[in-house]
């Protein structure tokens, strides 16, 4: 199965609640399945270091096996634990009937937005305020969460944020003089689709199962044993962010304005949370030589630079320390990386995972290749920021698979 085609061209990469928001740089589920029937068991403990929106712990729960994932980004968490967890339909068909018809004034308190009539009409501000006021007086927590994962798809549909962007882009001014945002409609049309989508997977999942357990820890610092206990998983499977976050797949950029809208803490701030947010006093050496001698290259060219990719490396070094730990012997994990290119240099993400989890014990399994089909980033980029230097942005993942052996 290793051998096989990775590509996975058509398939629907939005089956279930995979679909119920957009997320960066998103694992396709079905890659995690084909790694989780390969290398996972029922019953069994899988462990996803930098969840996302879920993709791996709700692959798992399909699977039979008891999920554990954590992710920084607060949003991250909230669309994980709708994607994942049980929910009434019955009572979520009652509020959303209810929604349309019990809509506060709209003289609602607007919470902090970090320049907020630069991305939103003050007629979007007002109903989305209404909107908010409403979904913090429902009563029962999993169904306000389910509206809070369409509140963040409105917020972001009635922005004049450029659609189909990750980044923040502010629309043309011919764009936003077309652009017609209508609030409540598109909250009730991102009700009704996540509805379907809860609807789909109860029918899927008929016997209770425990939901995936979602934490907010960094993995870098250091694993609660509240949490995941030493020498307990069978099976990692994630997609780590590939460095350089800030710049290209920038988690928290993506997030911002939904995050400040549902008053989530640390929004503006959330790319410097995350792995390699900061830099380093100085360029350290990895022990890896491919990864020493581009960030070495990188230096000659940008020092600051180097910096930030080194301190990457650092916190991802941490990272994959405190995850080996936690593996049972015979264990294995499974990364899909792919390699950056930072000021004209290709960052080899594939051979330095497999070196660092060879430093804890691991031998490397394989390392399949996949193309990315249709990916939602364009064929050529401008990684320098210079006017005419273009680059190609990633069209290949390599998927690192190690086994404990010591």
């Amino acid at each position: 199965m290793l051998a096989g085609d990775w590509t996975f061209r058509e398939a629907d990469t939005k089956t279930l609640t995979h679909g119920i928001h957009p997320y960066p740089a998103k694992m396709i589920p079905q890659v995690a399945s084909r790694l989780i029937n390969i290398y996972g068991n029922s019953g069994g403990v899988i462990f996803d270091p930098y969840c996302g929106s879920g993709t791996t712990l709700l692959e798992a729960m399909l699977a039979g096996m008891n999920a554990i994932g954590t992710d920084l980004n607060p949003l991250a968490r909230l669309i994980s634990r709708v994607k994942t967890h049980p929910i009434s339909i019955s009572l979520l068909d009652e509020e959303i009937s209810r929604f349309p018809k019990s809509i506060p004034d709209k003289n609602c308190p607007l919470p902090y937005v970090t320049n907020i009539n630069y991305w939103f009409a003050k007629q979007v501000q007002s109903d989305l305020a209404a909107i908010r006021k409403y979904i913090d007086a429902i009563e029962k927590p999993t169904i306000a969460d389910v509206f809070r994962v369409a509140f963040s798809i409105a917020v972001r549909k009635s922005s004049w944020v450029r659609q189909g962007e990750f980044k923040l882009y502010r629309m043309s001014d011919k764009q936003i003089k077309a652009h017609k945002a209508e609030p409540f409609a598109l909250m009730l049309d991102a009700l009704i689709d996540i509805r379907q989508r809860l609807f789909s997977l109860k029918n899927i999942v008929s016997t209770p199962r425990l939901p995936p357990a979602i934490h907010g820890f960094n993995t870098v610092d250091g694993i609660p044993k509240c949490a995941v206990v030493p020498c307990s998983v069978d099976l990692v499977v994630t997609s780590p962010p590939y460095g350089d976050s800030r710049t290209t797949v920038a988690y928290g950029q993506f997030s911002r304005l939904s995050a400040e809208w549902l008053g989530f803490p640390d929004a503006s701030r959330m790319d410097n949370l995350l792995m390699g947010g900061g830099k380093v006093a100085k360029v350290q050496s990895f022990d890896v030589p491919t990864l020493d001698a581009v960030i070495a290259g990188i230096s000659g060219v940008h020092r600051d630079r180097a910096r930030e990719v080194a301190a990457f490396f650092a916190d991802y070094r941490a990272s994959i320390g405190n995850v080996a730990a936690l593996v049972k012997n015979g264990g294995y994990i499974c990364y899909v990386v792919a390699d950056r290119t930072v000021k004209g240099s290709k960052i080899p993400m594939a051979d330095t995972t497999a070196a660092f989890f060879a430093e804890q014990g691991f031998k490397s399994i394989a390392v399949p290749t996949r193309t990315i089909p249709n990916k939602r980033m364009p064929s050529l980029n401008s990684p320098t920021n210079v006017s005419g230097k273009i680059g190609k942005t990633i069209t290949v993942e390599k998927i690192v698979i190690c086994q404990k052996v010591t």
